[in-house]
């Protein structure tokens, strides 16, 4: 998944990437006055330390309610990292929403790469069973309470492993999560989904994503598991939302195809952008390593996820 490649240098050029994602970030973000508005924190899950990184707006009045993005990063990355590539800290600055990115566990290989257990995938968090719900569960509710996020206003995002975790969250952790809206991933859980009410979903793709195809099959990344076709995963999801509206293609041109699910329980829809470039990155953002694919042009992630989370919240 990403970032990792099947190469002779993926380690030393997956360690240089994550250091300067580290660096980049430890040096932002200081109003005129001096204060520092992004934070690391630490919780203690079934005996792991979680790790997380922490972005505040700009003008921080703990007496506001603000909306929270998690931004949960591909196999392989960080939440450092991850920020770095998704540019999603200078999205969340100006439309003044907070944004975490929380870490994977670390593998026990060569790489210690961090993953996510969404279900079938991946790697070492599935391994180990590592209980990522509890954590990001957990992690909500620290960040409720500390930073008077709005509890009905919290979204998770994330890209490909990092996508899965956000469909794992749709499905058990509904209650605490209004929205989603994942990129260059699927679905992979074990068991059928249940959640306990209706999810706004917006899935952004690529034709040319190898890791994770659009069509389904086995990818070209570190890990070998059989990914579900995507739009088999959103209409599964149209039949939980109760879609009365299935699949109609509203945009389909040399850029990229949008198919909508509509009329669906609580007013929710299901948005699948398709683009005809890109690969397996971020649209709009950074490659997630220097030998990464480029992203799409054509598309802008977080531009599309705010539209899109911004019209839901919790009943």
């Amino acid at each position: 998944m990403n970032p990792l490649q099947r190469k002779k240098n993926t380690c030393y050029v997956l360690m240089a990437v994550m250091v300067m994602g580290l660096s980049s970030a430890c040096d932002k973000q200081k109003d005129d006055d001096g204060k520092k508005y992004q934070v690391g924190g630490t919780l203690q899950i079934d005996g792991l330390s979680r790790t997380y990184w922490l972005n505040l707006p700009p003008g921080f009045d703990k007496g506001k309610d603000y909306p929270l993005v998690i931004a949960l990063h591909g196999g392989g990355g960080s939440g450092q990292q991850f920020e770095t590539s998704s540019r999603l800290t200078e999205k969340a600055d100006a439309e003044k929403f907070i944004v975490v990115y929380p870490d994977g566990v670390k593998g026990d290989g060569l790489l210690q790469a961090r993953t996510w257990n969404a279900g079938n995938c991946c790697e070492y968090a599935v391994e180990h069973n590592i209980n990522d719900v509890k954590f990001i569960s957990t992690l909500i509710d620290e960040l409720v309470a500390k930073y008077k996020v709005n509890a009905k206003r919290v979204y998770a995002t994330g890209h490909s492993n990092g996508g899965m975790m956000s469909y794992r969250l749709a499905a058990e952790l509904s209650n605490k999560i209004a929205a989603i809206a994942p990129n260059a991933t699927t679905m992979v859980m074990k068991q059928p989904i249940a959640p306990a009410r209706a999810v706004p979903i917006l899935h952004m793709h690529s034709v040319l994503d190898n890791n994770v195809p659009y069509q389904g099959g086995v990818g070209d990344g570190f890990t070998k598991v059989h990914f579900p076709p995507v739009d088999s995963v959103l209409n599964v999801w149209s039949t939980k939302n109760s879609c009365s509206t299935k699949a109609q293609v509203v945009t389909n041109n040399a850029s990229y195809k949008l198919t909508q699910w509509t009329n669906c329980s609580n007013s929710v829809t299901i948005q699948y952008y398709l683009t005809q470039d890109g690969g397996h990155a971020w649209p709009g953002g950074l490659p997630g390593t220097i030998t990464g694919d480029k992203p799409s042009k054509v598309i802008n992630a977080n531009d599309l996820l705010w539209e899109f989370f911004k019209q839901y919240q919790l009943p």
